[in-house]
């Protein structure tokens, strides 16, 4: 699936027809927390699910504005955000925490709370920057290259992925990373983040 200039494809996660914080122009998907309406998250999400895929990006961000690459989504009502099921890839401006060794799970690149990434590859905000994911569950592993240089790699099921759950924020979420199939999230929190040459491609399970 490639992303054209519309919405096509995509829906914000549990809406109700009050949700908005999204745009669309020139192939750029934009959203503006300033500019969000209704109550509950406004993550825009896949009407497609995946289990094994390949998806490449370029994003940016405002000064100090966060968002979130996510995969694994459930969209069961009992699960109020995205987050509560499907597993990050942290989108984030570098300046946030930037020398704070502490929170490089947090940083971007990081899979959210259980790894940091391995090198600082970020450019500032206001610059457009590339993930290249691949989420494989058959080969148990996920890749995250960020500018051209991986950063992150983690298996997706076994004793070690439980083991950095554990370890997490996650550990007594009860629906989190238990959806090997699930929808793809773009995430609306704080600020303006934009995408944009989204490409996914499936592959074999």
């Amino acid at each position: 699936m490639v992303v054209s200039n519309s919405f096509e494809g995509w829906h914000l996660y549990q809406d109700d027809g009050s949700k908005g914080g999204w745009t669309v122009a020139d192939n750029i998907l934009t959203f503006n927390s300033e500019e969000a309406k209704g109550k509950g998250d406004k993550s825009l999400i896949s009407d497609d699910t995946y289990t094994n895929f390949e998806i490449k990006f370029d994003w940016k961000v405002s000064e100090g504005a966060n968002s979130g690459f996510i995969w694994g989504v459930n969209e069961d009502q009992q699960f109020k955000h995205p987050y509560e099921t499907g597993p990050e890839i942290q989108i984030l401006d570098p300046q946030v925490y930037l020398g704070d060794e502490k929170n490089q799970v947090h940083t971007a690149g990081a899979l959210y709370d259980m790894i940091a990434p391995s090198s600082f590859e970020t450019r500032p905000a206001g610059e457009w920057n590339n993930f290249h994911i691949t989420i494989n569950h058959s080969l148990n592993e996920g890749v995250v290259v960020l500018n051209g240089v991986e950063v992150n790699r983690f298996p997706l099921h076994g004793p070690e992925w439980d083991s950095m759950v554990a370890s997490s924020k996650f550990a007594d979420w009860q629906g989190f990373g238990k959806f090997p199939t699930g929808s793809i999230c773009l995430q609306d929190h704080p600020g303006i983040i934009a995408f944009k040459n989204i490409k996914i491609k499936r592959l074999a399970e």
